[in-house]
């Protein structure tokens, strides 16, 4: 008799560039802060620095490595108002998100956000984008001590959903959100939405690598787990 695939008992969803096509309204923020700020960048190298990696550590890397806390607050504070600000106009969700979202809610899958982007830019877009009824938790970085790719937002997101981590499907667009991922012994399916699937490729360990959510279905992420990928 052949075996049934194996459905992953839960979905963790990162946000930026996964559920929400926010990832230009992420790049905006930062060149107004740049600029805001008199800091020189380079174009080519801004997705690869800023998108992915805390608020913080950029800030250290371009601004200076002795900011204080506070001073850290103030920019974030800033940053955010912008991006807030660029996607307000233009929120929407990658094609063939809620295609799965539904699909996943109609098997009986539960389902969570873990996203490195601060509470209140969570609870803006997924409130925006009425999202908020897919998803059984939502953790943001307000949640957790040590960020991506540190384990500890998608080990604590399966904590809160009640299910064993190896059971968990990831899907991610960042390589350091793919590490956090794999080192919480979970599957992880990469969109090429951010980084090329060659980028990918070269800089991550996800189990699978897709162009878009288009081409996600609960039958790919079975396939995570039984075997066929």
């Amino acid at each position: 008799m052949t075996r049934a695939p194996e459905l992953p008992a839960a979905i963790i969803f990162d946000m930026d560039g996964v559920l929400v096509d926010s990832n230009a309204f992420h790049l905006h923020k930062w060149v107004d802060l740049f600029r805001a700020h008199g800091i020189p960048f380079s174009e080519e190298e801004l997705p690869r620095m800023v998108l992915g990696p805390p608020n913080d550590v950029t800030f250290r890397r371009y601004l200076s490595a002795d900011l204080t806390p506070r001073q850290i607050e103030e920019l974030n504070e800033e940053l955010e108002a912008n991006f807030r600000r660029e996607i307000a106009p233009h929120a929407r969700t990658l094609p063939g998100a809620m295609r799965l979202l539904d699909e996943c809610r109609a098997q009986g899958i539960i389902m969570a956000v873990a996203s490195a982007a601060m509470t209140r830019n969570v609870d803006f877009l997924i409130t925006a984008l009425n999202l908020r009824e897919y998803f059984r938790e939502m953790l943001s970085a307000d949640d957790i001590s040590r960020p991506k790719p540190d384990p500890e937002i998608y080990l604590k997101a399966a904590g809160r959903l009640g299910v064993d981590p190896q059971a968990c499907a990831v899907i991610e667009d960042s390589f350091v959100g793919i590490e956090a991922a794999k080192l919480a012994g979970m599957k992880c399916l990469a969109v090429a939405t951010t980084f090329s699937a060659d980028e990918l490729r070269r800089h991550a360990r996800a189990d699978l690598i897709v162009p878009g959510m288009e081409s996600v279905s609960l039958g790919t992420l079975q396939g995570l787990f039984d075997g066929a990928h």
